[in-house]
């Protein structure tokens, strides 16, 4: 406790970023929110609780590659199976959602969850108990990935496995949990996932009172993390995770347990996409295995990438860009979109190799430079 004190103490003030994203990420869901709740269908400024529900999830989809960059763009991790943590947070929520539809199912069973009483169960599995409580689901949707990820973690990085290696480590892993969830036997309701939610801590899904509340809490709790992750990484935490990305060996050799600086941040990370999921279920409505397909975590890599890694707003920037534009091609060519998402990442490879920001980083420089000149020619 006395260390983590001193890596927070230590830390420098958060980025000359995070508050003007904070700022402007609030002012747009306070202004999204009002235009849906308070404004008329008709007027020109009226948002659409569909378009409040789309925000939201990208939202979530922002938050998950909060989670990617901090492990890849800040540790030089190259995880490919944060879905995993994504998916098995959105479960938990999926759980409790499905315990509270009751005898509203089709079947009518007080207890039993349709699939279940389908599939001819008598009484609810063990791990299924306490998930009608809000407060244990929630619990449950950071402790299952974040004791995951501790596992995974402490297993690979003490056996200081690295690289492409790791990767795929952690693509089997993902692979896994999606055979593993696609069986009806698992008591996950299978290939058709958890779906039919009613309603979450009493409040309707369906009202757009609810939608909008799901997307202003997102949004609160996108900020949070923001700023906690950025407070983290700017601070001598942050600082030899900086070092162990850029010379492992070297930061082994001075004194520091790298394993456990790796293991911990996974961990973090792990649990932020954990809650980025449960966030995501009741906005979009289902959780299915699809989740957990080894594509959905590459192209958390993707968004990472698109918006610069190692940067933080970056990554928010990236995956709600990525999924917008993912949301107009779809409707188009539904078929391209995969062609269309390779072509951007071999594109951002080659000849965007820092993202976005990493275009902003250069224009910001060059602004700079041009500025003495100008004061240095008018005093001529």
């Amino acid at each position: 406790m006395t260390r983590l004190k001193e890596w927070f103490s230590s830390g420098r003030s958060t980025g000359k970023h995070t508050m003007p994203f904070v700022v402007i990420l609030l002012a747009i869901t306070f202004l999204a929110s009002a235009a849906n709740l308070y404004l008329p269908e008709d007027s020109a400024l009226y948002v659409s609780t569909y378009t409040i529900t789309l925000l939201g999830k990208y939202l979530c989809y922002a938050m998950l590659a909060l989670a990617v960059d901090i492990i890849w763009g800040y540790c030089g991790i190259l995880s490919l199976g944060h879905g995993a943590f994504f998916a098995l947070g959105g479960y938990a929520m999926g759980m409790y959602l499905m315990r509270q539809i009751g005898d509203r199912g089709v079947y009518g069973h007080p207890t039993l969850p349709d699939f279940m009483v389908f599939l001819d169960w008598q009484e609810l599995p063990w791990f299924w108990l306490g998930m009608d409580q809000f407060w244990f689901a929630m619990i449950m949707a950071v402790l299952v990935p974040g004791l995951l990820a501790f596992v995974f973690g402490w297993l690979a990085f003490r056996s200081r496995v690295t690289g492409v290696y790791l990767s795929i480590m952690t693509q089997a892993l993902t692979y896994a949990l999606l055979l593993a969830f696609f069986r009806n036997e698992m008591g996950f309701g299978g290939n058709n996932g958890l779906t039919d939610f009613k309603e979450i801590v009493g409040f309707d899904l369906q009202a757009d009172s609810t939608r909008v509340s799901l997307f202003m809490i997102t949004a609160f709790l996108l900020a949070i993390v923001f700023v906690i992750s950025q407070r983290i990484l700017s601070s001598r935490f942050g600082k030899v995770v900086l070092a162990i990305r850029d010379a492992e060996s070297r930061s082994r050799f001075i004194g520091y347990r790298t394993d456990r600086y790796k293991v911990w941040l996974f961990v973090y990370s792990a649990v932020i996409a954990g809650i980025a999921g449960a966030l995501y279920v009741p906005q979009v409505g289902i959780i299915n295995p699809g989740e957990f397909s080894p594509i959905n975590s590459i192209e958390m890599v993707i968004w990472v990438a698109v918006g610069g890694r190692g940067t933080l707003i970056g990554a928010v920037i990236g995956a709600i860009l990525v999924n917008y534009a993912k949301t107009r091609f779809t409707a188009i060519l539904p078929d391209a979109w995969l062609f269309a998402l390779g072509a951007m990442f071999v594109f951002v490879t080659l000849y965007l190799p820092k993202g976005l920001m990493g275009i902003y980083a250069q224009l910001m420089a060059k602004r700079k430079t041009a500025k003495p000149q100008k004061s240095e020619e008018s005093q001529a």
